[in-house]
């Protein structure tokens, strides 16, 4: 047996001796009151089920921001809101990207910053596009869409799932 081929069997024991799980090595596993996972799981649900101005939510890293969609018939609109999914963040940026699949293909939909009066100067936290084909297809589930930004140089991606529950 060659050296290489005793390393790759070696490694390979190795893999199966350690074990391959999507947990960190230090993730918390306690499951009583009080324990990190409790508590860990406790702050993934701290926020609504729905925003402020009742459109359905989007997670941004790890409950790092939200991003709320609400939408009429002609035209859809985003917050960008804190972790807690309560309160507007106003961004530096002109455009936030919303991505998905039209007939198999994908296509974006720009929605340029829409300034609300308590946003500061050059800042926005609400970004509008009237298009109702984008309205249409935030409904269609084979359009996975999902939204795209950068909030101070981080870049955030989350899937929009749409609410039928509730008005917008």
């Amino acid at each position: 047996m060659s050296c290489f081929s005793r390393f790759f069997i070696a490694g390979s024991l190795l893999s199966l001796a350690v074990g391959c799980t999507n947990q960190p090595a230090n993730a918390p596993t306690a499951d009583k009151a009080g324990s990190p996972a409790v508590e860990a799981d406790a702050h993934a649900h701290d926020h609504p089920s729905v925003g402020p101005h009742d459109g359905s939510l989007v997670e941004l890293g790890n409950h790092e921001y939200h991003i709320e969609v609400t939408h009429d018939a002609t035209s859809v609109t985003l917050y960008v809101l804190d972790g807690h999914a309560k309160q507007v963040v106003p961004i530096d940026t002109s455009e936030v990207t919303i991505n998905l699949m039209q007939a198999g293909a994908p296509k974006q939909f720009t929605l340029p910053a829409n300034p609300d009066s308590s946003d500061p100067a050059g800042e926005s936290s609400r970004f509008t596009l009237a298009d109702a084909d984008l309205v249409a297809l935030l409904d269609d589930h084979d359009a996975a869409p999902s939204v795209s930004l950068t909030i101070d140089g981080t870049p955030y991606t989350g899937k929009i799932e749409h609410d039928h529950d509730h008005d917008h």
